[in-house]
């Protein structure tokens, strides 16, 4: 039996919320019976767990962000402190992202393995550890270590979070809640960068412990996956958890019932492996995936992220803390129009305005520097530079950063998600290192053509979506299956 005979269960979708409770008495065309009324209080119920879940879980998308912001704002005084070289700090800047692919190769089986509130965790201690270690550091290897530490926990939260929210959430606030995740870490970006600009390096670290502390705290309140508990066979546990997440009244038979067909068929298939990855059934759905985490990194985020203080300096501004703060600020109010969009506009429409802002963002900085090199127009540069990064940094929060991590957890089935998924994940950190330890150097190599390199990958990005990626918005996971395979 295929599992694309099945409804989309591991996304909520068991008649939604409004069928969690079946009428025992039909009323007529139009009217409100009494089931009616108590379906809205059980809706009421089940949301109120789900958000909460939900906001434990991005905790971890709030460490996310505080460690991937946290090397931009201190880069000078890091440096001068522990008298770093450029080779250095870009090596401390960008091995968090090495930490990450480790995080992202061992993800999925750390948390098919130990679940899903384990998986979290596991992160946040290892998270708690990167902190410490950079905070008591004296010199560059301890600096190194703790960098590294903090990007193997957010490799793992960087999979298990919007993994987890999707497993938990109804179909009609899939999108929405999973897109929380993005928020989150442009939030945690966000709070980086300007706590950056009026505390020390050290303290900015220790500030990277609260979200792992809040997580770790909150994990005692919400339940596990009950997919995942069903999946691993436990069964009383499953039922209560499925019962926390739709109230405590709710009739949850039906729902469990569609959930341990679902499970069963997946016994009944072989185990995933790396290479069944190839087999015609899922190969293009691992080529969508990969292909937007390689599309999401090759547009220079990581790069124009992790060093936007010195790339403002390099502009011609007195200080990078003002371009900062302006990256900053701009991020938490656009990834929130895309949060709303999401579940509105599409997800492929997000994704193309996304990637034609971020041209238009790159191709101005490029310009500007360009500009400067020619010595023409030298007023502008410093307008056109600071414009054309917050035009990037605006149009990726909108779309590009959410929406492929989204993407990614709609379109693979339950049974290959943990071995299709971290391949995803470790794809799209490898890529970060890539562009996060190469941009200094491409900036010293020609400013101009390093943002004009992230546009044409931007101009890529454009095209690969309109071929290839389908639309999730308000599809089970068979008909995006059905889509894919034709």
């Amino acid at each position: 039996m295929a599992i694309t005979e099945h409804r989309d269960i591991e996304k909520g979708d068991n008649k939604g919320l409004e069928d969690l409770i079946e009428p025992l008495v039909d009323g007529k065309p139009g009217s409100k019976n009494v089931d009616d009324c108590e379906e809205e209080i059980e809706q009421s119920g089940s949301i109120v767990m789900v958000v909460l879940s939900t906001a434990v879980a991005v905790c971890g998308s709030l460490e996310f962000g505080s460690c991937v912001g946290y090397s931009a704002p201190v880069q000078n005084d890091i440096s001068v402190d522990l008298n770093l070289s450029v080779a250095e700090y870009s090596l401390f800047g960008s091995i968090v992202t090495i930490g990450a692919m480790i995080g992202a190769v061992t993800s999925g089986r750390i948390a098919d393995t130990i679940g899903r509130k384990g998986a979290m965790a596991l992160s946040a201690v290892f998270c708690i550890a990167g902190w410490l270690a950079i905070f008591f550091t004296m010199g560059s290897l301890l600096l190194d270590m703790g960098r590294f530490f903090t990007g193997y926990g957010i490799g793992i939260f960087s999979f298990v979070v919007p993994i987890y929210i999707a497993e938990i959430a109804p179909k009609n606030l899939r999108g929405g809640l999973t897109t929380l995740n993005q928020l989150m870490i442009v939030t945690g970006s966000s709070i980086s960068f300007l706590l950056g600009t009026i505390v020390s390096w050290r303290t900015l670290a220790l500030t990277g412990l609260v979200p792992c502390i809040l997580l770790l705290v909150g994990l005692l309140f919400i339940p596990e996956s009950p997919r995942w508990l069903a999946k691993v066979g436990r069964k009383v546990e499953f039922e209560d958890s499925l019962r926390r997440l739709r109230g405590a009244k709710a009739n949850i038979l039906a729902e469990a019932e569609e959930i341990h067909e679902t499970i069963l068929t997946l016994q009944s298939l072989p185990k995933a492996r790396l290479l069944d990855l190839i087999d015609v059934k899922y190969i293009k759905a691992v080529i969508i995936a990969v292909g937007l985490m390689v599309c999401q990194q090759s547009g220079g985020i990581n790069g124009i992220g992790f060093y936007a203080s010195e790339t403002f300096q390099t502009a011609g501004l007195a200080s990078g803390k003002a371009g900062t703060v302006a990256y900053a600020l701009i991020q938490i109010p656009v990834t929130m129009l895309g949060v709303v969009l999401m579940d509105k506009s599409g997800r492929r429409a997000l994704l193309m305005v996304s990637s034609s802002g971020t041209f238009l963002g790159c191709f101005l900085t490029g310009t500007s520097f360009f500009f400067k090199g020619q010595a023409i127009f030298l007023d502008w540069v410093p307008l056109l530079a600071v414009s054309g990064v917050l035009i990037f940094i605006a149009s990726f929060s909108i779309g590009m950063g959410a929406v492929p991590w989204l993407i990614m957890s709609e379109i693979f089935p339950l049974h290959i998600k943990g071995a299709a998924g971290s391949v995803a994940v470790l794809v799209n950190w490898f890529g970060a290192w890539v562009v996060s330890y190469s941009f200094n150097f491409l900036i010293n190599w020609s400013p101009a053509g390093t943002f004009w390199l992230f546009s044409g990958f931007s101009v890529l990005t454009v095209i690969f979506v309109a071929k290839l990626v389908p639309e999730t918005k308000g599809k089970s996971l068979e008909e995006i299956q059905l889509y894919i395979n034709k």
